[in-house]
């Protein structure tokens, strides 16, 4: 690593687990100064240990609009106005056609889509010349799969979002990108209630897909990690 991020301040949501936790270990490894957004106090102090390098965290849920003002504002008091911002919180709660409700829809457009627009209205205040917005989408913005719809089409929703931001954003000289991972392994099915066997079986279907598409297995942290270094940086 070659310090790349060298005291540039970074915000990241969703950075107590998975690509954002991973993301943050990156990026102060580069040099820069990292602050996370997490939804308790436990799992904040718990990540910000992970992290390490002085690493900051604030307590909020992107579902909540005034703790991601706040976060932003928080950052910019303490650590310097923001340099990345990486809008990563999603939940992928399964969506069952014949037994979705209302309340599970709203849940997840809540945190999936509401959070990552409003998770970049946020920043603008606070972000500096030059800045990187970076959001997580899915490779599932494209591909259909039962029993996460309603995740795949948030994430097909985040991929619109930056196409319409871009413009706006450069009113700011900021720019923004999108990631679209492949499957990861990360906490995020367990969260969502896969059992252990669901898990296993959901796994092994992506693998076959993966393998059959673009000839690789599951997705590793290192490869998203280096798009990350490329996005966060001039």
């Amino acid at each position: 690593m070659n310090g790349r991020l060298k005291n540039r301040v970074a915000a990241i949501t969703g950075g107590t687990s998975g690509i954002g936790l991973a993301s943050a270990k990156a990026f102060v490894r580069q040099g820069a100064k990292v602050a996370i957004l997490a939804r308790s106090q436990e799992k904040a102090n718990k990540a910000v240990a992970e992290i390490g390098d002085g690493a900051i965290a604030f307590v909020g849920d992107v579902s909540d609009l005034p703790s991601i003002e706040a976060f932003y504002k928080g950052v910019a008091e303490t650590i310097g106005k923001i340099d990345v911002v990486f809008a990563n919180a999603g939940i992928a709660d399964r969506t069952i056609l014949e037994e979705v409700d209302e309340v599970a829809f709203d849940k997840i457009v809540s945190v999936n889509l509401k959070g990552a627009f409003f998770s970049v209205k946020y920043a603008v205040p606070y972000l500096n010349k030059g800045a990187s917005v970076i959001l997580t989408s899915s490779c599932l913005d494209e591909m259909g799969m039962a029993g996460l719809s309603v995740y795949a089409a948030t994430k097909a929703a985040v991929r619109s979002l930056a196409r319409s931001f871009t413009p706006e954003l450069g009113r700011y000289d900021a720019r923004i990108n999108v990631l679209s991972p492949g499957p990861v392994a990360t906490d995020i099915e367990r969260k969502a209630g896969f059992s252990e066997r669901d898990y296993d079986a959901y796994s092994e279907y992506l693998r076959t897909i993966y393998t059959k598409l673009f000839s690789r297995l599951l997705s590793k942290n290192f490869s998203i990690m280096m798009s990350m270094m490329s996005y966060s940086t001039n």
